[in-house]
């Protein structure tokens, strides 16, 4: 592997001296690396005058591997874009949690493998998202982790009710509702007390957040099944979808969120041998 893409995140990797000690490494390893920025910084932010940064658009053809530095959020975000050009992603930690992330910053040698080929590669299950209002598609998106359907910032319920395969499979009030993947199980849908599932497995997950009802509880969904999420008739209010923790889209009474397992995968690439259960006791042990 020689055509590698570093995006860090320049608000998390200060003076981006991860991503220096890593060219470090991969050059040793006979890798040139191009850097690119993951997303537009604010036009007051100041970049390092002696890293050359170039367009991750002109990279992204001839590239071979995304590596990621940054926390889960900043993964998912280029998550999308590498899959979406049939490129695996690498991801190295330095935010908080770090479920996605193959190597913390302190394990920088480890790149060098990618110029033998020593690795291997993760296939994770992605979500198909469409909104209808009417006969309009109004949104489109895919997702990692999960399409969270919730009451906004105001403090009241949101009645919503779920089909699945067009039969009713859930109505429940409260916060909201997360239909997620296996990998997004370990996010949102565990705080909201859904199930942990292997990252490997093949379902949709949902779970209801805070639901005001004691028969309300997660569904746990095989891959072939249609979700649909909307208002319910009583419903007085509007509801929020956001996908992968981006930002919210407006959903109407009658708008409809189709949500189903996508033609896509995503591709994680592994340089250690460890298994998924290693990686959630470290990953709990630490945030305790």
């Amino acid at each position: 592997m020689k055509n590698v893409i570093l995006t860090p995140n320049p608000y998390r990797d200060k003076n981006f001296q991860t991503v220096r000690d890593a060219m470090a490494v991969l050059k040793s390893a006979g890798i040139e690396p191009k850097i690119c920025l993951p997303f537009d910084v604010d036009r007051s932010f100041e970049l390092p005058k002696d890293i050359r940064f170039s367009k991750l658009d002109r990279e992204l053809p001839n590239a071979e591997l995304v590596i990621c530095f940054g926390g889960d959020g900043t993964i998912l975000h280029m998550a999308k874009t590498a899959t979406r050009k049939g490129l695996p992603i690498l991801g190295v930690n330095i935010g908080t949690m770090g479920f996605m992330a193959e190597l913390e910053s302190t394990e920088l040698d480890l790149l060098a493998k990618l110029a033998t080929d020593e690795y291997t590669v993760d296939k994770r299950m992605m979500l198909d998202v469409t909104v209808h209002r009417g006969r309009d598609i109004i949104f489109h998106d895919i997702c990692l982790n999960d399409v969270v359907v919730t009451k906004g910032a105001v403090a009241r319920i949101v009645h919503l009710a779920v089909k699945c395969d067009g039969v009713r499979a859930m109505e429940c009030g409260g916060d909201g509702i997360i239909v997620a993947t296996p990998t997004g199980s370990t996010a949102y849908n565990l705080s909201a007390g859904g199930p942990i599932v292997e990252p490997e497995a093949r379902n949709i997950l949902v779970t209801p957040i805070c639901a005001h009802d004691m028969a309300s509880r997660c569904m746990v969904a095989s891959d072939k099944r249609v979700i649909t999420v909307g208002l319910t008739m009583n419903a007085r209010r509007n509801a929020f979808l956001s996908v992968d923790g981006g930002k919210a889209l407006r959903l109407n009474m009658g708008d409809v969120a189709t949500i189903k397992k996508s033609d896509l995968l995503t591709r994680l690439v592994r340089l250690k041998d460890r298994s998924f259960y290693d990686v959630v006791n470290v990953k709990f042990k630490n945030s305790r």
